[in-house]
Formats: structure tokens, sequence, C-alpha cells
């Protein structure tokens, strides 16, 4: 016990060097487990996509639609169990930075691939009966405002013109990772305004959604749909679900791999800071090692006496960032909501970041503590400041 309040004492002979240094440690913790949150968050749409969902686009660009008509002859093929579809519409509500996902879809069947989105039975049989009702995800009405019954008015980008739409639902997402930015409606809504006023783009529809009776033919079920339209005008990219998000996080690619050395790279911060706190701290105390190894003490008890100061400043510096990190999570998280619809803080990040302290702590100490085991009792007490 005596020697644990002499290790305390010790660190804080210089608070003012103590204290920034613990706060230094405590900052490069946060930014760790920020960083590496955000990370995680550019990957959720690939750990939460279902093993048995396909996406089948045009292989030209994501921004090409496809014809309504392919949803029949993807039905016949062995081991498709249902197909929906979704359009991206592009509109915004009364500011174009205000980002949300909205999506036309064909009502209610739209939710039998997707039970993540949880939704009560007679909402749906209202979204199938009205032609521009909505239904609206948990975080999104959050952030709005909205209620259901709500008039809300979407200014289109893709689809020009206002177009008017009355929440119906609200749902909620199964899981933490789930999508609740989300605003869908009905596709006949926009088909039967094209047939007016384009004719050429009505029947169209964005990528096809598909849901198969065994993940392990995905392969072989991708291949037979892209045949189907080889060599017409509307060729098909079948890919699953979790290829497809990957792909759009391959385009951010260069700026995650960036994140994850960043992340890296302030550990490698944190042990200079504290490397260079033990070494100045080694540096002043020569005399004062030579002086206990003169009263019998032996190199075990000062390595443990610098090793334990090290880890001791360290700890405390990790475990003030591990207590911030949670609050800075979720304010980055309702920050970057429009962005990140889910933002979830990886469990690991924390014994991650707890372990990088202790590492730091201890390999802090491995050169001071080597000085001062090697230092002898005459050139430490010839050893003044």
């Amino acid at each position: 016990m005596y020697v644990f309040k002499l290790i305390f004492k010790n660190a804080m002979r210089h608070r003012l060097r103590t204290f920034l240094t613990i706060l230094g440690i405590a900052v490069a913790i946060m930014s760790f487990g920020l960083l590496r949150t955000v990370v995680a968050a550019w990957h959720a749409g690939v750990t939460q996509a279902a093993p048995d969902r396909l996406i089948t686009r045009s292989r030209i660009s994501i921004t090409f639609t496809l014809p309504i008509a392919q949803k029949e002859k993807i039905e016949q093929v062995p081991g498709v169990e249902e197909v929906t579809f979704g359009t991206w519409f592009g509109g915004y509500f009364k500011d174009p930075k205000d980002f949300f996902a909205n999506f036309a879809v064909p009502g209610s069947q739209y939710f039998n691939l997707y039970p993540e989105f949880l939704v009560e039975p007679d909402v749906l049989e209202t979204f199938d009966r009205e032609r521009n009702a909505a239904i609206i995800g948990a975080g999104l009405a959050e952030r709005f405002g909205w209620e259901v019954g709500d008039a809300v008015t979407l200014t289109g980008m893709i689809y020009p013109g206002e177009w008017g739409f009355v929440i119906r639902g609200i749902y909620e997402g199964r899981d933490e990772t789930t999508d609740d930015q989300q605003f869908l409606f009905n596709w006949d809504y926009v088909d039967q305004r094209m047939l007016e006023e384009a004719p050429m783009r009505a029947g169209q529809v964005g990528w096809w959604v598909i849901r198969i009776d065994d993940p392990a033919k995905a392969a072989r079920i991708s291949k037979e749909i892209d045949a189907l339209f080889d060599n017409s005008a509307d060729e098909t990219l079948t890919e699953t679900e979790a290829a497809f998000q990957q792909s759009f996080v391959a385009m951010a690619g260069t700026i995650v791999f960036s994140l994850q050395v960043i992340s890296i790279m302030v550990i490698g911060i944190i042990l200079l800071v504290a490397a260079n706190t033990m070494a100045m701290t080694a540096r002043e105390r020569i005399s004062e090692y030579a002086v206990l190894k003169t009263l019998g003490f032996g190199g075990g008890h000062i390595m443990g006496l610098v090793a334990g100061e090290s880890v001791l400043i360290a700890c405390l510096g990790g475990g003030i960032g591990l207590i911030l990190m949670i609050p800075l999570l979720n304010g980055v998280g309702a920050a970057l909501q429009q962005w990140f619809p889910a933002f979830p803080i990886d469990p690991m990040t924390y014994p991650q970041a707890a372990l990088a302290t202790i590492a730091v702590g201890i390999l802090a100490a491995v050169f001071p503590v080597w000085r001062a085991m090697r230092v002898s009792i005459v050139d430490g007490l010839r050893r003044v400041g």
C-alpha cells in the first residue's frame, strides 16, 4: 500500500507537467475512439446487410433506371422468393442542405423484404390505400419534428416539382444499426405523374431488391438474373446487398483508409507524449535512484516505481478519455445524423482504447527503467540536478 502511495506522490511532484500529460492522453484516446467510430459508421450498411438479399441495378450506373417489366422475368429465376424495388427520388424539405434519403417504393410489399423496419399492420394498409401516403423513420421524424398526420411537401430534383405527402406511419429500427432516417412513399404516385408530364420516364425503377431462398446460391442466382438481360438496352449487375453497400464505401476508400491510419498514429502520439514525460522524470531523479540503491533497494523496486508512475499517468489519462468518449460520440453522432443515419459505437472500441493506454504506460517506461537500473551508485550520487 505504501508503494502505491509513493508512486502517486512521485507522479504529483510536477503537477502541471503531469496534468498536461494526462490531458494529452485523454484527448488522444477520445480522438482514437471517434475515428474508429466514424470508420464503423461508414461500414454500417455493409455489416447490417442481409445475406439473403440481392440488389440488381443497371450495369452502367446506379443512376440509370430499369424498366418495371423486368420484374416478371426475375421472379421466374429458380431460388428467387420475392422481388421488390426502390427508386431514388432526390427530394428535399425546404433546404437542399438538409439531406435525407427518400425513396419511391411499391407500397407495403417493400417492407416484406426489410423486416428490420418495424411498422404496424394498419399503417401498411393505409400506405397501400392512399397514393400520397408516406412512412418515415423514427430518427427522421425526431429530426424534423414530424408526426403522423402531418402534411409534408418535398421539392424534387430528379423528379422536378412540388410533391405533397401525408405522413401515415413512423417505422422503428429493429437493430441499433438500422437506418431510421428514410422517407418512403408510393412509387405509383411518381409513376402516374410521370405518365402525364414525362411519359418516357414512366414505368422505370431504380433497382431491384431480391430475396433468395439460400444465401449460398447468391452467385449462381446473380449470374442467371444478369444473363436474362445480356445484350439488351437494360443490362443489369446483380450482387449481394453487402457487396452493393461496399461499393459505396469503396467510393470513399481513400478517406476511410486515411482515418484508419490516423487512428493508429494517434496511439503513437500518446506513446511519444508519455515517453517524453517519463524520460524527463528519470533524468531528474538519477541521484534519488542511487540513494535507493545505497539503502538496499533492488532493481525490481526501482523498476516498479518508475513503471508504476508511467502506468498510473497513462491510466488516469485513458480513464478520463474513456469517460468523456461517450458524450463526445453521442454528440458527434447527432451532428452527423443526416450523413450517418447509423452511428454505432463499436463495443470493441473501449477495450482497444484501454489496452492501448496500458501498453503506452508500459512502453513509455522502458527507457527510463533501463536508465534508472543501469546507473551506478557513484555516478548517481555525483550527479546534481
